[in-house]
């Protein structure tokens, strides 16, 4: 399985730059518009939320009713944790962002871990300065953290394709990669989804691997320049091999 992985991690390092322009593209909308700290958030918030298929809104408005009616708790990455851990020994930390996150009503662990995945992106000087929103929140992943990848249906779907015994599911996944990879290698599988998402068709346990056009149309920040979509297409089949030759 080492071996696999690191076949699909070669892949993904080498092609960082197409599922960085989507990214950029998406915290730009959700950053820029606002001018304070606690808008910013907010934004994050509810477009992470919306990721859901099918969000909770029940659940999801007792959260927001407790982060408006505790609107300071959004002024530094400490004061979020510490006013909202649900015991004292969770640690100021991306895995303290997690267990914290997971712990709110209407979040579950996949949303949880693309929050913070997206609260480090804003601070990791990887993209512009202008996303930063918190001056406290750590710029690196400690090797001593603990850093999840947002395993959705995408991701599960391909690691049944490559270990279809492996009985896959969001902690599964996350621990086999946290016994093999750094918390900060475990980044750079978050563009897995990219490549998952626009080379699957179908739902559940019947998906065809294979170009989708179609979704990535679907993603509003994908390129849209022909030449740049034939590229990123070449990539996608190059992808698809890799897993064909993994089965």
């Amino acid at each position: 399985m080492e071996d696999k992985l690191k076949t699909i991690f070669d892949f993904l390092v080498l092609n960082r730059k197409y599922n960085y322009e989507l990214q950029k593209k998406f915290y730009s909308s959700i950053i820029k518009p606002y001018d304070n700290i606690q808008d910013k958030i907010i934004s994050v918030f509810y477009n992470i939320a919306n990721t859901q298929s099918q969000p909770n809104i029940d659940k999801l408005s007792i959260f927001y009713k407790e982060i408006f009616q505790n609107i300071d708790c959004l002024n530094s990455f400490e004061s979020f944790i510490v006013q909202n851990r649900p015991v004292e020994n969770i640690s100021i930390t991306y895995d303290g962002m997690f267990k914290t996150m997971t712990k709110k009503s209407g979040w579950g662990d996949k949303t949880s871990a693309l929050f913070t995945k997206t609260i480090f992106h804003l601070h990791n000087n990887q993209y512009s300065d202008e996303f930063k929103i918190w001056n406290d929140a750590p710029t690196t992943i400690a090797d001593k953290d603990t850093f999840y990848l947002p395993v959705d249906s995408v991701i599960i779907a391909i690691f049944n394709r490559i270990s279809p015994d492996g009985k896959w599911n969001f902690h599964k996944i996350n621990k086999v990669l946290r016994e093999i990879y750094k918390p900060s290698e475990i980044e750079i599988w978050d563009d897995l989804w990219f490549w998952g998402f626009i080379t699957q068709k179908g739902s559940g346990d019947n998906r065809n691997f294979e170009w989708n056009e179609n979704k990535y149309w679907n993603l509003k920040e994908s390129d849209k320049i022909p030449n740049n979509i034939n590229k990123i297409h070449e990539k996608s089949n190059d992808f698809l091999g890799l897993l064909s030759c993994l089965r």
